[in-house]
C-alpha cells in the first residue's frame, strides 16, 4: 500500500507539473467557465446558467484527464522503456493501472474543486443539494471514462498514437454528451445520439444530483457496468 501510494503521489505531481496537462485540466475548464457565463442568461426553465455549467465542466474535466492525459501517459511509458524497467518490479498490471487511475482522478479532483471555487466566489453558484449524490455520480464517472481510458493507454504504443485517438474519442462525446453544450439547448436528435455516449451518463447523474432530481439507477449502473467491462480489458490485454 505504502508503494501504491508514493507511485500515485509521483504521478500526480508529474501530471501537476507537465505544462500541458496543468493547463487542460486546471486552467482550460476554468477560462470556459467564464467564457460560458459572461452573458450570465438562465437556460430554457430558468435554470442558472452556473449551476449547469460547473456540473458540465466537471465532466469535461473527468473526461480530459481519462481520455486524453491518462492514455497518453500509459503509452509513453511503453514508448520510453519505462514500463519494461517496472516490469522487473513486483508491480502487477492492476497495481500499475490502479495508480495511474488514481493519480489522474486526483488531477480531475482538482480541476473540479478549481470550478467549483469560482463558481461559489465569481458567479452565486448554488451548493449542490444532493452531495452523497454528486459525489457518487463524479465517482462513477470517473470510473467509467477513466477505464476507456487505460484501455486506450494499454493498446497504443505510442505517445501520439494515443493522443490522437484519445482526442477523437474525447471531442465528439464532450459536444453530444452534454458536457460542453447544455442538453437543454440541443435537438431532439443531437440528445438520443448524445445519449449513446459514455460520457452522458455522468453528465445526467452529476446535474440531477446537483439540483436535487433523482438519480436514475439505470444511469448508474451503466457507468458500472463501463467500468467493469472497460476496466477488466484493460488489464487484461495490457502489455509492458
Amino acid at each position: 500500500m505504502k508503494g501504491i501510494i508514493q507511485i500515485v503521489a509521483v504521478e500526480l505531481r508529474l501530471a501537476v507539473r507537465d505544462p500541458m496537462s496543468a493547463f487542460f485540466a486546471l486552467a482550460f475548464p476554468a477560462l470556459m467557465l467564464w467564457v460560458k457565463l459572461r452573458t450570465g442568461r438562465p437556460l430554457p426553465g430558468g435554470l442558472p446558467a452556473v449551476d449547469a455549467t460547473v456540473p458540465m465542466l466537471s465532466v469535461f474535466v473527468i473526461g480530459l484527464a481519462s481520455l486524453v492525459i491518462l492514455p497518453a501517459t500509459l503509452a509513453q511509458y511503453r514508448e520510453r522503456g519505462v514500463l519494461k524497467r517496472l516490469r522487473a518490479t513486483p508491480a502487477s498490471p492492476a497495481m500499475l493501472l490502479g495508480a495511474q487511475w488514481a493519480a489522474h482522478m486526483l488531477l480531475a479532483v482538482l480541476g473540479t474543486a478549481l470550478l467549483i471555487a469560482i463558481g461559489l466566489a465569481g458567479y452565486g453558484l448554488a451548493a449542490p443539494a444532493n452531495v452523497a449524490g454528486v459525489l457518487l455520480a463524479w465517482t462513477l464517472g470517473a470510473l467509467s471514462l477513466s477505464a476507456i481510458g487505460l484501455l486506450i493507454g494499454a493498446l497504443v504504443p505510442g505517445g501520439r498514437g494515443a493522443t490522437v485517438i484519445g482526442l477523437s474519442v474525447f471531442f465528439p462525446m464532450v459536444f453530444l454528451s452534454g458536457a460542453m453544450i447544455p442538453r437543454e439547448t440541443m435537438s431532439g436528435s443531437m440528445r438520443a445520439i448524445g445519449d449513446l455516449t459514455p460520457m452522458a451518463p455522468a453528465v445526467e447523474a452529476i446535474r440531477a444530483g446537483w439540483a436535487g432530481d433523482a438519480m436514475s439507477p439505470v444511469t448508474l449502473g451503466v457507468m458500472l457496468a463501463i467500468f467493469v467491462v472497460a476496466g477488466g480489458v484493460a488489464a487484461r490485454v495490457f502489455r509492458w
